[in-house]
């Protein structure tokens, strides 16, 4: 992780870093489709949204063989 993300996560509310950390997780073991998460949605080719919390939400992409989550 990079140190700009750790400060992203440090700043969000505790449920919202649980629900991420679950994500990264159900991501690594089962791939990128993940309907059991809040709001969850395709974006468009290779790239993914969902809500942790009311305000927070990832995004991930399929890169080469590796997935990018953002915050």
């Amino acid at each position: 992780m990079s140190s700009k993300l750790d400060k992203i996560i440090k700043e969000m509310p505790k449920n919202a870093q649980t629900t991420l950390r679950k994500l990264v997780d159900d991501i690594r073991l089962s791939g990128p489709i993940q309907q059991g998460y809040r709001n969850y949605s395709k974006l468009g080719n290779n790239t993914y949204h969902c809500h942790l919390a009311y305000s927070w939400v990832a995004c991930w992409k399929n890169i080469q063989d590796r997935y990018v989550v953002e915050v």
